[in-house]
Order: C-alpha cells, then sequence, then structure tokens
C-alpha cells in the first residue's frame, strides 16, 4: 500500500495543496464542458492559474512586510505567549500524520463533490492550503480523541468533516457575500467564515445609518488618497514609523537594528520606511490577482456548473472580495488587530489564571487576511462603523478560539503554535471535545456532527440563500433615501444656477 500513500501525498500535497494548480485544472475542465477549442483551454488555464499565482505573491509580498513589523510589536511592547500559524502547525503536524492526513484530504475532496452534486449546497471549495490545514487539524483532533490503533477510523471520520466542512460554510455566508459581491457567482472559501458572519451581523447592528468606507471623502488637499494603494501605504508608513521610533527608544539599540537587519538608527527608519511601502506594493499586486483569477474562472466555472456539479458556485480565498472595498480591508484589519490585543489582554488577566488558556499573540497576517475580510463584511452591512466593529469582533475571535483549540491538540498544543482562523478554533473544539469521549460513542457523535451541519446547512441553503434574504436591508433603505435626498438637494442647486443664469440673461 505504499504506493498508494505516496501518489495520495503527491495529490494532496502537490496539486491540491497549490490552489494555482487546482484553480487551472477546474477552469479547464470547465472550458472543456463549454467545448471550447484547445487553445482556449490551454490558455484560459493557465491565465487562471497565473492569476493565482500573481495573488500568491502579492499576498508573500505582504506577508514579508508584516513579519518584522510583527516581531517589532512584539519586541517593544514585551509580548509572550504563542503564535498562530496555520503553515507552522501543519508542518509539525505532518511529521507525524503525514500519511493519514494526505488520505483525509484526497477522500475529503470527494466527499465534498459528491455533497455539492447531491444536495442543494453547490459549492465548491477551491482554496487548497485550508484544505490541507484542515484536513491535518482533524487528523490530530481525531487521533488525539480515538488513540492509537484507529488509523482507518481517522480517515474515514476524518474524510467525512472536512467534506462536509467544505459545503456548510460557504453556503453559511453567502448572503453577505452576494451582498459584496452583488451577484450569485462567486463563493467564499475559507475557514475565518465566523469571523465574517459575525463581521456581518455586527455591521446590521451597528451601522444602519453609517455610510460606506468607499464613500470617504476626503478634502481638496487629500484626494489622493482616493487611491486605495497610496491610502494603504502611507497608513503603513505612519504604523511603521510609530513603532519603529518607539522601538529605537525603547529597545536597546542593536536589539532594534536586529529586526531589519540595519547598521545604524537612520538605515533602521529607512527599512521601516521601505517595508511599509512594499505592504502597499503587495496588496495592489493581490487586487490585479483577483480580477486576473474572476475574468478567467468565473466565465469557466459555468461549464461545471452545466454538466459536472449543476448549479455550483466556486468558493474562493478570501482576498477575492477585496476589491470590492479597499479602504474597508484596510480599516478592518487595524480593528481586528485592535481587537486581537484587548482579547490578549483579557486572556493574560482573566482566562490564563483562571481557566490555563495560553496567550495568544496577534499575528500581521492573520489579522490582516480574515481581519480585512471581516471589514469588508461589516462595510457591506453597516459601513463605516460596520467595518470598524466587525474587523474588532473578528479579532477577538481569532485570538480566544485559538487558545481554546489548543486543549484538544493533545502534545501539539505545546508546540508554541496553533491554527489560527475561526473555524479552525469552533470546529476543531467541537470535533475534539465530542470524540474525546472515547468508545463508539466519540464515533457516534463525529457522525452526528457531520449530520447536523449538512442537514441545518440544508434547511439555510433553502429557506434562507435561495430565497433571496438581504442581510443589512434596512441600511440600504437609508442609503436609498439619503442618495435620493442628495439627488434633490443638487436638482436644486442645478435649477437655482439655471434661473439666476436666465435672470441674468433677460437683465443684459
Amino acid at each position: 500500500m505504499e504506493w498508494l500513500v505516496v501518489i495520495l501525498n503527491f495529490i494532496g500535497q502537490q496539486i491540491l495543496n497549490v490552489p494555482a494548480y487546482l484553480i487551472g485544472i477546474i477552469t479547464a475542465i470547465g472550458l472543456m464542458a463549454l467545448k471550447r477549442n484547445s487553445g482556449q483551454v490551454i490558455g484560459g488555464a493557465l491565465k487562471a492559474a497565473l492569476g493565482f499565482l500573481i495573488l500568491g505573491a502579492g499576498a508573500n509580498v505582504v506577508v514579508g512586510s508584516l513579519d518584522p513589523l510583527g516581531r517589532l510589536i512584539l519586541a517593544v511592547t514585551g509580548a509572550q505567549g504563542v503564535i498562530p500559524t496555520n503553515e507552522v502547525i501543519t508542518a509539525i503536524a505532518q511529521e507525524q500524520f503525514g500519511a493519514q492526513s494526505a488520505y483525509v484530504l484526497t477522500l475529503g475532496f470527494l466527499v465534498m463533490l459528491a455533497l455539492a452534486r447531491f444536495t442543494p449546497l453547490k459549492y465548491v471549495f477551491l482554496t487548497g492550503h485550508h484544505m490541507v490545514f484542515m484536513a491535518t487539524m482533524l487528523t490530530v483532533v481525531l487521533s488525539v480523541g480515538f488513540g492509537d490503533g484507529a488509523s482507518w477510523l481517522v480517515v474515514v471520520i476524518g474524510a467525512l468533516l472536512l467534506g462536509v466542512i467544505m459545503v456548510v460554510m460557504p453556503a453559511f455566508v453567502h448572503p453577505w457575500t452576494k451582498k459584496i459581491t452583488g451577484n450569485d457567482t462567486i463563493a467564499i472559501g475559507h475557514f475565518g467564515t465566523l469571523g465574517y458572519i459575525a463581521a456581518g451581523a455586527a455591521g446590521q447592528v451597528v451601522g444602519r445609518n453609517s455610510k460606506s468606507t468607499e464613500d470617504i471623502k476626503f478634502p481638496q488637499g487629500l484626494k489622493f488618497l482616493r487611491d486605495s494603494m497610496v491610502a494603504t501605504s502611507l497608513s503603513m508608513v505612519l504604523i511603521y514609523m510609530v513603532f519603529a521610533v518607539w522601538g529605537l527608544i525603547a529597545l536597546p539599540l542593536q536589539d532594534a537594528l536586529d529586526i531589519f537587519g540595519s547598521a545604524d538608527a537612520g538605515a533602521f527608519i529607512m527599512a521601516a520606511f521601505a517595508q511599509a511601502l512594499q505592504f502597499g506594493v503587495g496588496v495592489a499586486v493581490i487586487l490585479y490577482g483577483v480580477r486576473t483569477v474572476l475574468g478567467e474562472l468565473v466565465p469557466a466555472f459555468q461549464g461545471i456548473a452545466e454538466k459536472v456539479v449543476p448549479g455550483a458556485r466556486p468558493a474562493l480565498d478570501i482576498p477575492i472580495v477585496f476589491p470590492f472595498g479597499a479602504n474597508a480591508v484596510l480599516i478592518g484589519f487595524l480593528s481586528s488587530f485592535a481587537g486581537g490585543l484587548i482579547a490578549l489582554g483579557v486572556l493574560a488577566v482573566w482566562l490564563n489564571p483562571v481557566f490555563g488558556l495560553a496567550l495568544i499573540l496577534p499575528g500581521m497576517v492573520p489579522h490582516f487576511f480574515t481581519g480585512g475580510g471581516a471589514g469588508v463584511y461589516g462595510n457591506a452591512t453597516g459601513g463605516r462603523l460596520g467595518a470598524m466593529i466587525g474587523g474588532f469582533v473578528n479579532g477577538v475571535i481569532i485570538t480566544i478560539l485559538p487558545a481554546v483549540l489548543l486543549l484538544v491538540l493533545g502534545d501539539f498544543g505545546f508546540a508554541n503554535s496553533t491554527f489560527g482562523d475561526a473555524d479552525f478554533g469552533w470546529f476543531g473544539t467541537l470535533v475534539g471535545v465530542s470524540v474525546g469521549v472515547g468508545g463508539g460513542l466519540a464515533v457516534i457523535l463525529a457522525i452526528l456532527i457531520a449530520v447536523v451541519l449538512v442537514s441545518v446547512a440544508i434547511v439555510y441553503q433553502i429557506r434562507v440563500v435561495d430565497k433571496g434574504w438581504v442581510p443589512g436591508a434596512k441600511r440600504d433603505v437609508w442609503i436609498a433615501a439619503e442618495k435620493a435626498a442628495e439627488k434633490a438637494v443638487l436638482d436644486a442647486e442645478k435649477a437655482e444656477r439655471k434661473a439666476a443664469k436666465e435672470a441674468a440673461a433677460e437683465g443684459v
């Protein structure tokens, strides 16, 4: 059976783990289903894959820019604890559970396709790296719960749970996603979904009379800030400069210089300035990659929807919504980071001493991607206030839930890292607690989780999503009234100018 493990490892790690390849393959299948010629199939698949590689390149630039900022913030604040990093904890777990997680990943993908084909949950999850993270987490949690000698049970239950979570979460968040995109062509396939739902719901509560972040009106001298790339870069320059100066004051000089590898204080400040500009570059590249992917994938997916999985929607990574709210991304990111800091304080003062929960340090990367996404979702239903509160709520969620998840990770709970995004936290904890009872009851509870999630999601899809429920409808009415009032004022001013002009002409 070693040859099968090798093949599954190759499929799981070298193909499904690379979103660009997966997107290219799906695009090619869709174009073939539409009976496009070979040139169109090859060209479309390559362009979609290249678009995702461009998106990934932008993400790497952003990560590279945020990493030294995170180290600088932790150094000047003196915070100590666990930094949630999906890639790190996955790499650690792969050493022991690599083969099992490959089985879970491959079979889970097939379970997802079957559910998408034969249920109303027509979502095809295409965010490959998140599939790998979730497959690994489920393998670890189930192995801890079921114990040694239950490898086949871990694979079967893990694949079932993975397939289920990949179709139900895009469904639960879809009303808010449609609100953002304005259509039903794409869905979100990212395991920060709980944070996005919470952000959208928070926006509905607090932002009924709040204008969109994208309607921010700048004074004439600040019109350049309407360019999202400029606004993002300038904001990061301010943040970097504050902490760079703080670092030079609060830290021993050599410790501060080592963060950027600088020779002196002047080089340190300019290195911080350059990293801030790199952040703006990365965001711009991400937005271009998103546009490229959508230009090829959405038309191609019509073929899959028609032939393979009728009515299917591609569930894509969270940056896919960034172009719908560039200002909201920045506001959500900063608000999420603030929420993470406050939640860290709650952990330090209360939850750690009383319940023994680990201190979860706010990582800049998860707060940027999930916080930025939460800002877009909050803005869609609650405008500027929704983006701020939605991002803040997401920051609290992705700080508290990873601390709880550590309790069910067994020995991996001491690896100084954990899975960071919201859905890993609640789903991993739910599964871990359920299978922790042991014996046949553990299997029953795990299957029950899958059945309940699918059943609830199907009812939700039919009664909420398909019937066209629109979150934030009351705010939409308010916005329409505001726009009508603004139009009436403009029309009145135009009429006054016209009358004055006519009166002046008659006087002459």
